[in-house]
């Protein structure tokens, strides 16, 4: 059995399992799978992978697209500069590892932006904020990441003033806040300061519309969940482990 798989904790949101599991359906590949590798420790989650001489490629997610870096014998570009992997390829046993959030977020932006669109506010330093400050930057944009936790170049919630608010038209949620079963929580912002030059991104897809989403909608708002954008990494994730 070739295998593939989701490495991530905790993963009752996931949505790689059934996509790739329909599509090794659709194209015939019985003697393919994907599996969810549920695991906190990433030590645990090394130890199981390598030890497993059927997998062949697996994507990752929260919390561990930083972490694996150490374990990783190899990077492709993308992935060095920006120092996040969502993505390995394993070939005779060795693991390489990929950025496929980049273009999944890029192509996914590029249509919904306008000129008006120079400034952003990312929310959330972890994994999946690298390429997304990654691509915003690469696009020209102004980036102020904001935390929970402040430090370097990170901002509190708290020190977001109206014109920092009104003036950074786009805004990206890379934290789980707002994520099922938990979808009534919400990023602590002053939401009357949301035009309709806003644009609201949210890297959740579950629920389809998250507080933040609906928050800014009702203030005219454009706004995107994270579906695509996960569409689309999945299929570069693909070509990768195909090549």
């Amino acid at each position: 059995m070739k295998t593939y798989g989701l490495l991530g904790y905790p993963l009752g949101h996931s949505f790689s399992k059934g996509f790739f599991t329909k599509k090794f359906k659709a194209e015939g590949l019985s003697d393919h799978e994907y599996i969810n590798f549920a695991y906190s420790e990433i030590t645990e989650a090394v130890k199981h992978l390598r030890g497993n001489p059927e997998i062949l490629g697996f994507n990752i997610t929260i919390p561990h697209k930083v972490n694996i870096l150490p374990y990783l014998d190899s990077m492709d570009p993308l992935c060095s500069a920006i120092q996040s992997c969502n993505c390995v390829k394993v070939e005779k046993g060795r693991w390489k590892g990929f950025n496929t959030d980049v273009l999944g977020f890029e192509y996914s932006l590029n249509p919904l932006l306008k000129p008006a669109h120079k400034n952003a506010l990312v929310f959330g330093t972890g994994g999946a904020s690298k390429a997304i400050v990654f691509v915003l930057r690469k696009l020209g944009m102004e980036v102020l990441q904001v935390s929970r936790t402040p430090g370097k170049g990170v901002a509190s919630y708290e020190a977001l003033s109206v014109d920092i608010l009104k003036t950074h038209t786009v805004w990206v949620n890379t934290t789980p806040v707002g994520l099922a079963p938990d979808s009534e929580s919400v990023l602590p912002l002053d939401f009357n300061q949301i035009g309709s030059a806003h644009l609201v991104y949210d890297l959740i897809y579950n629920p389809e519309k998250s507080k933040l989403l609906q928050k800014a909608a009702q203030m005219g708002a454009t706004i995107k969940n994270g579906m695509e954008m996960l569409v689309i990494q999945a299929e570069e994730s693909w070509k990768i482990w195909k090549s």
